[in-house]
């Protein structure tokens, strides 16, 4: 199977600017932006199945809330919870 990555880096992109919440909409598609270019075709999969996360549990990840969000890949989990949203 061929998988066009500039599809999948739209795909995840769009999927990620529209979540439903504002607030998740902006800090997904910021986080997304700034990291899909450094990722490689396997941990684009990943990421795109890391926007299957429901939205309020990544919210308390991402605010030290509920630490134990459970998903497979580390790196973007570590990735996520790093990432320090620019204020504009």
């Amino acid at each position: 199977m061929n998988i066009d990555i500039d599809n999948l880096k739209k795909r995840i992109l769009y999927r990620s600017q529209y979540r439903g919440t504002r607030e998740m909409d902006k800090l997904l598609y910021s986080f997304v932006s700034k990291n899909i270019n450094k990722m490689d075709k396997e941990k684009l999969f990943s990421l795109e199945k890391f926007l299957d996360i429901d939205d309020e549990k990544l919210y308390k990840f991402y605010n030290n809330t509920d630490e134990n969000l459970k998903f497979e890949d580390k790196y973007i989990l570590n990735l996520f919870k790093k990432f320090k949203l620019d204020a504009d």
